[in-house]
């Protein structure tokens, strides 16, 4: 694992990885040539290996060596989502932190609606492929796009939430809000954003959801028909264990 930065970075971007060695580096260059541009040296950037068991890390190593703002930490077995972001989070030192998913269906450019929320008082401030905005663009499967509205729907009935996007992965924090939820919360898989949310209503930070730019990627780790009745079922497992409150 590379070394920690010495000084307190302005943003930690964490990118939760599991065998994502041919799509996460298609994403470094954007990423790196974003963050050099807005923040200068003032930001690290934590990939989480899940156990992913490929050469990811071989990867890293490459665009690390000179790229001092790049590290790693990597779980000798696959945690789940949930626990990867974990991680990563409790391990970031920036005052802002924002995870995004690997493929970089989000633009990293994106990142600045965000920052601009929590400049304006926001908490958390998550990305949305599902509110209306005249300048944004987005591209996605039509089935896929469905099931997740029709998830998003459950997940707001079942936990009482306001949040129309509540899976986009690329979720922005100001830093003690992000250490206070997350170890706080117990979710390790896909779900985790769920309680994430549930626990920050609860805690009464002030979320606002941002539209964003979004491109669907191909590949993945979740498969609609394969995974939906799982998903859903553990939707409701999860909804028991918050409570009647949630």
């Amino acid at each position: 694992m590379a070394n920690p930065p010495e000084t307190t970075p302005a943003l930690s971007l964490v990118i939760p990885a599991y065998h994502e060695a041919q799509r996460l580096p298609a994403y470094l260059p954007s990423v790196r040539s974003h963050l050099d541009r807005r923040y200068g040296s003032a930001y690290e950037l934590i990939v989480v290996d899940d156990g992913g068991g490929d050469d990811l890390v071989a990867r890293l190593e490459d665009a690390a060596r000179d790229w001092t703002q790049l590290r790693w930490i990597s779980h000798p077995e696959n945690r789940g989502k949930g626990a990867a972001v974990r991680t990563g989070v409790l391990a970031a030192g920036g005052r802002l932190i924002l995870f995004a998913d690997a493929d970089g269906a989000a633009p990293i450019e994106e990142e600045v609606r965000l920052a601009d929320a929590i400049a304006a008082g926001a908490d958390v401030a998550i990305g949305s492929r599902t509110l209306p905005s005249p300048d944004i663009q987005r591209e996605r499967r039509v089935l896929r796009g469905c099931v997740g509205r029709l998830f998003a729907m459950l997940a707001r009935r079942w936990l009482g939430l306001s949040v129309r996007d509540t899976q986009c992965g690329f979720k922005m924090f100001r830093a003690e809000v992000a250490r206070r939820l997350f170890s706080t919360s117990r979710e390790v898989g896909y779900l985790f954003d769920l309680e994430i949310l549930v626990l920050a209503a609860r805690l009464g930070y002030r979320v606002d959801e941002v539209p964003i730019h979004w491109h669907e990627v191909p590949g993945g780790n979740i498969h609609v028909a394969r995974d939906m009745p799982r998903i859903a079922r553990d939707l409701w497992n999860l909804r028991r264990r918050l409570g009647s409150r949630a």
